[in-house]
């Protein structure tokens, strides 16, 4: 079931001048994790809550499956909701959560439990159903939470910052899950995330939004590779940004992704090289981090592998050559 936006606006506070959501316009695939990214106040949670019917837009049009639902009530929506907070009724089990929405609805008990049963096993979780919230970790919880919305069988899933409270390592392997949780399921996701990681590893499109606005749109490698302005070049993967000016007298703004970045020592017969220096050097696992002061004072980050470091032979304090390999370069706020 796709999701269509057009043209939505949203804004709080009487005589408000800026709107949370300012004209946003977009399509979420069916059957395909949408991400909607972007940084803190970019109106991402905003414009998932109008989607799911917790909030009204002053304006524009919401679609589900060729639908209009833009003034249609949430239970009418046939959408399922997940919190950060998980947001579990502490005082029901795990099986009473998941069939809360059924036996709203009034479903016989036997589809009821029958339906439990399933999600459970989709979850991994079988067994675990006279269990209660505070005996579960915080993985396990947010598992609950997509089984719940999922039982009524909704016909698009809305994930707000669905990791947000857990710890690193748990984030790491709720994502790995989720991703083979959706290759069952195919439901039309839309997942809120201000991490730009997770957009990339569990999205096929990303909606890219800044200020309320969409910056750029498509699949995850697109925005990466072909960037449409710099807010995106520097927002997604991160970038270093080199100033210059054209000939013409307009700023030039090179932005270039620490990995696209080779270093080298000099050489005897290199002597006409302008080098920088290692300032910082930082071993991550199995990767390492630099910074390289640039002859003109400018600091570069530069991330290398630890073989390709053990290789160089390259310490905090070394002179080096710096190539870039890849950059995307604009004139004021156009890429050429």
């Amino acid at each position: 079931m796709t999701v269509e936006a057009t043209n939505l606006v949203k804004t709080f506070g009487a005589g408000a001048d800026v709107a949370a959501v300012g004209g946003v316009s977009f399509t979420a695939p069916e059957g395909k994790v949408t991400a909607l990214l972007g940084p803190s106040g970019s109106g991402k949670s905003t414009l998932l809550r109008m989607i799911a019917g917790l909030e009204e837009p002053d304006s524009g049009s919401i679609r589900i499956a060729d639908k209009d639902v833009t003034r249609v009530p949430v239970k009418e929506r046939e959408v399922g909701f997940v919190f950060q907070s998980y947001a579990l009724f502490r005082h029901m089990t795990v099986r009473d959560n998941i069939a809360f929405g059924m036996e709203i609805r009034k479903a016989p008990k036997k589809t009821i439990d029958a339906r439990v049963a399933e999600l459970l096993a989709l979850i991994q979780l079988e067994g675990y159903e006279n269990r209660f919230p505070a005996q579960l970790s915080g993985g396990q919880r947010q598992r609950i939470a997509l089984a719940r919305a999922l039982a009524t069988e909704p016909k698009v899933l809305l994930l707000d910052e669905p990791f947000g409270a857990l710890d690193a390592q748990v984030r790491v392997e709720l994502r790995e899950w989720l991703v083979e949780f959706h290759e069952k399921t195919r439901v039309t996701t839309l997942l809120v995330t201000h991490d730009q990681e997770e957009a990339l590893e569990l999205s096929q499109h990303v909606v890219l939004l800044n200020a309320g606005q969409v910056a750029q749109a498509g699949a995850p490698h697109e925005l990466y590779d072909h960037p449409a302005s710099p807010f995106v070049a520097s927002f997604l993967g991160g970038a270093n940004v080199l100033h210059s000016r054209a000939q013409d007298g307009r700023q030039l703004s090179t932005f270039v992704r620490p990995h696209d970045v080779r270093l080298a020592k000099p050489q005897v017969n290199d002597s006409n090289l302008e080098l920088g220096t290692v300032d910082r050097l930082a071993r991550i696992g199995g990767n390492v981090k630099l910074t390289v002061t640039l002859p003109n004072g400018e600091p570069m980050s530069v991330q290398v592998t630890k073989l390709e470091l053990d290789k160089l032979g390259i310490t905090l304090g070394d002179r080096v050559a710096v190539d870039v390999t890849s950059s995307k370069v604009f004139v004021d706020d156009y890429a050429i």
